[in-house]
């Protein structure tokens, strides 16, 4: 992947960092809030800043069980969260991913041996960057110390404590990335990511990385998957078909678009700790109370999705926009993609996989950058991003015991 990088910063300089030439190959590891699977992706990596240069040589997705899935949500929810189960899950995720990585490793042919390092973001339990009283918290688990002695290779992990710890959100990690594959000296740029929470990272013409802005815009796919459970027992929308065949409610639409979070300036950002079970219940029964159909109920609730892009979008973009680039799960739902497509008419709206890069596989990659710019020494936080005092270091490096 090696996008246009002309008249562009290189970015933060770190002294005493070894020679940006190194090659790593890295195992990136993502589990989102969608809660659909462990994501690995196997790259070859070289450089650092906006020379970083990526190669992918392996991807797979591996589900959880339904009992791993299910005690996750559980402790998800403080009502029903648990410290022994959540200690125990801590250490059952670790050997998921080790279980994860080995078995992509085995499908595409690539020795555990020849990888050199491995990023992985953890599953996000709970993140409060803004609390009411006491300090900012973030807590993802899956521990890397652990899954660095059961892999025996070092492990980057706990990317966002650092950046929480000097007043930044913790979130979204993933602009670095974009900032260092996908600005252009020539377009106004927007990566959008579908995952279970939809952020966008905003990338004028030929910026560096102190311009760059990024947020969560609100719910990509954790509405509408938890809908689909609730009304027909499954998972997923497979490509938006049930929205496509019903129609919004628009006065419940309305309603619903009304949260302040929406039109709050960023840094900002927002998860499971919001967009709920609670709020699931609550979106369920106004909808039967106004007579909506299982297809209707679906159809508000990506056009929520879509609406809460946009509101971000408009609000908070400050040019006109050239490109809109979109990955995630939610990159396959159509009728997310036509609801962008038809409110952007003057913006050219693609999938990432156009651009070269897998969109199931994008944030897997970016944790594979993260772990390789650790190793770099380089501090990748996003002040202008999160709104953190300083530039954080991202990551915590474990290494394997003898």
């Amino acid at each position: 992947m090696f996008p246009d990088r002309a008249n562009r910063e290189d970015g933060p300089r770190q002294a005493g960092r070894p020679d940006a030439s190194v090659s790593r190959v890295v195992a990136g590891i993502m589990s989102g809030t969608s809660l659909d699977g462990i994501d690995i992706a196997i790259v070859e990596v070289v450089g650092t800043g906006a020379q970083v240069r990526v190669r992918s040589k392996a991807f797979s997705s591996v589900p959880y069980s339904s009992a791993l899935r299910e005690a996750i949500l559980r402790n998800c929810e403080p009502s029903t969260s648990s410290v022994s189960e959540l200690s125990r899950i801590n250490a059952e995720i670790a050997l998921e991913y080790a279980a994860a990585v080995r078995a992509t490793c085995e499908s595409s042919g690539i020795a555990l041996s020849d990888i050199d390092l491995v990023g992985s973001h953890g599953q996000t339990v709970y993140h409060d960057p803004s609390p009411q009283q006491g300090p900012a918290s973030t807590l993802q688990i899956g521990d890397p110390s652990m899954l660095a002695h059961h892999l025996g290779l070092p492990v980057v992990g706990d990317f966002r404590v650092g950046d929480v710890a000097l007043g930044g959100q913790g979130a979204p990690l993933v602009p670095y990335f974009d900032w260092a594959l996908f600005s252009s000296s020539e377009e106004n740029r927007v990566l959008l990511n579908l995952g279970g929470i939809a952020n966008i990272t905003v990338l004028p013409v030929g910026c560096g990385p102190d311009q760059v802005i990024a947020f969560d815009t609100g719910p990509a796919n954790v509405l509408i998957d938890s809908v689909m459970m609730a009304l027909t027992g499954r998972h997923v929308d497979e490509g938006g078909q049930l929205a496509l065949e019903g129609k919004a409610n628009t006065p419940l639409l309305q309603e619903m678009l009304s949260d302040p979070y929406f039109t709050k300036a960023p840094p900002k950002s927002t998860g499971r700790e919001w967009f709920n079970a609670a709020y699931v219940d609550q979106l369920l029964r106004a909808s039967h109370e106004v007579g909506l159909s299982v297809p209707d109920i679906v159809a508000t609730a990506t056009a929520f999705t879509v609406n809460s892009i946009l509101i971000g979008i408009a609000g908070f973009v400050p040019f006109p926009l050239d490109r809109l680039i979109v990955s995630g799960g939610g990159v396959h739902n159509q009728a997310i993609m036509t609801g962008l497509s038809d409110a952007l008419p003057s913006c050219h709206v693609d999938s990432i996989a156009q651009h070269g890069i897998d969109p199931d596989a994008k944030e897997a990659i970016c944790f594979a950058v993260l772990a390789h710019e650790a190793f770099n020494r380089v501090a990748a936080g996003m002040p202008s991003v999160t709104g953190a005092s300083g530039r954080a270091f991202l990551g915590k490096i474990c290494f394997p015991g003898n």
